[in-house]
């Protein structure tokens, strides 16, 4: 049931409120029209709207419109996120069941059944309007949801023709338009304020303004913590290959990535050598005066220049003023000691990669962990290492849901080929971010489970076999 707008948002006029309405009640009559379909009919449904930002043309046309709506990224990088996080969540979701019977335990005298959660309202950013909402729709359609779009402002066209791209692929198919549906321009603060008082879930994905505005809308809802992703560069690391999977992964889509490296720790004895291997493989390496001139332009008034962030190489080393030298660059690497003030400590949206030097292993696990206490807490960090026990010692140790191991982390956080983790865009940090989830957002956050119990046999143990060893050790009193 569609949930009443009397609470509506303090000043939201009687059209914003009926267009509320109107979205809300169109989900949940496309929802109606699917609820008999069974598993195959659904992934049909899933299928047709990957295909529709997967398709090659599509992909290329909506990525040239991202960054011509936003100004953030590359159509290259973008092209390659939009079908490669596509292709890798139909792969996860195809081998997965979400409705009807999903698990039966004649054993245990259990049977699950995957139902839909409602209607669905996705929140999301300018870096990805186009492969954020579509992942989402996926996923949403999976459990046999319908999804509102709540874009970016700066991402409202792009995402718009995306959602046009998924709606015509559901009338292909035969299924209801408005299972994936956006918010009308111009986007305001009280349509997306409504739009989460009244759906049955919100996904939040974008600033952490977006993930606490969801949390406190009194729908569930789920969100995304702030990335500012610390990587260990080991002692025992091959040095060549660290460098060429950090130069890769920092420079996709100019830095856009919530997975993006942010910091590098390099181990005190291998140091020189891997700012050689990163200069190798395209790194330049700022002096003093440099880097006084990128924090003097990076940031105006403690906020970063939307003129600078998510920017090529070549613009930002312009816009800097770092001379002709660095244009050639792919990225750019500040050196300094570890300063909670420094504002390179926090994330940075541009190529700008933060390096400070450990003394050994305990030092440079202390500096991932202030480093996330800074930002970043429970998103990830990754290391560059042959030596097994390390990684061990940081997953023990750091709070944080992912820790990647020789890896180029931004193609490794969000899902990839090569590991387990789900493919996604939405990556959950646990309580150290703020977060209702310690997992890559997937299908299971976007489905209800109702159990259907039977007896079986008992399966009471004696009072001896809970309590025996604490009575011998404690006693009775």
């Amino acid at each position: 049931m569609a949930k009443s707008a009397s609470s509506n948002v303090n000043g939201a006029s009687s059209e914003e409120i009926q267009s509320i309405d109107r979205l809300i009640e169109q989900g949940h009559s496309a929802m109606a029209e699917i609820s008999q379909c069974d598993q195959s009919r659904i992934d049909e449904i899933v299928t047709a709207v990957a295909w529709s930002l997967y398709k090659p043309e599509n992909a290329r046309r909506l990525a040239e419109m991202a960054v011509e709506d936003t100004g953030i990224g590359n159509v290259k990088d973008k092209i390659i996120k939009n079908q490669r996080k596509t292709f890798g969540t139909l792969r996860d979701l195809m081998r997965v069941k979400t409705v009807g019977i999903i698990n039966e335990d004649r054993g245990r005298g259990l049977v699950q059944y995957g139902k839909p959660v409602g209607v669905v309202a996705a929140i999301t950013p300018s870096t990805n309007p186009a492969a954020t909402p579509v992942n989402k729709s996926m996923m949403a359609l999976k459990g046999a949801n319908a999804i509102i779009i709540a874009p970016s402002p700066a991402g409202w066209s792009s995402t718009n023709a995306t959602v046009e791209l998924m709606r015509s692929a559901l009338a292909k198919v035969g299924a209801p338009q408005d299972l994936v549906q956006i918010l009308p321009e111009p986007v305001s603060r009280n349509l997306t304020k409504l739009l989460m008082q009244q759906a049955d879930l919100i996904i939040a994905t974008g600033s952490q303004n977006n993930v606490r505005s969801a949390y406190s809308s009194g729908t569930p809802a789920i969100g995304v913590g702030a990335g500012n992703v610390p990587v260990i560069i080991d002692s025992s690391a091959d040095l060549k290959d660290a460098a060429e999977k950090i130069s890769a992964s920092k420079t996709f889509d100019n830095s856009t990535s919530c997975s993006s490296e942010n910091s590098l720790i390099i181990l005190d004895d291998v140091y020189e050598e891997a700012i050689s291997a990163l200069q190798s493989a395209g790194a330049y390496r700022c002096s003093s005066d440099e880097k006084t001139a990128i924090q003097q332009k990076l940031w105006i008034n403690g906020n970063l220049n939307r003129e600078l962030i998510a920017k090529d190489a070549d613009i930002f080393a312009r816009g800097i003023g770092l001379g002709k030298s660095s244009e050639a660059a792919k990225f750019f690497l500040v050196e300094e000691d570890f300063d909670p003030d420094s504002l390179f400590t926090d994330e940075k949206l541009s190529l700008v990669l933060t390096v400070y030097r450990a003394r050994d292993f305990d030092h440079a696990e202390t500096l991932v962990r202030d480093i996330l206490n800074v930002q970043g807490r429970g998103h990830s960090c990754g290391i560059h290492t042959s030596n097994p026990d390390h990684p061990t010692q940081i997953a023990e140790n750091i709070d944080v849901v992912r820790v990647l191991v020789n890896q180029a982390h931004t193609f490794g956080n969000g899902g990839s080929f090569n590991n387990a983790l789900n493919f996604t865009l939405s990556m959950g940090c646990g309580t150290w971010g703020g977060n209702s989830i310690s997992e890559n957002l997937n299908y299971r956050h976007f489905i209800n489970i109702t159990n259907l119990v039977t007896t079986i046999a008992e399966d009471k143990p004696t009072e001896e076999d809970l309590f025996g060893a604490y009575f011998e050790r404690y006693g009775k009193e």
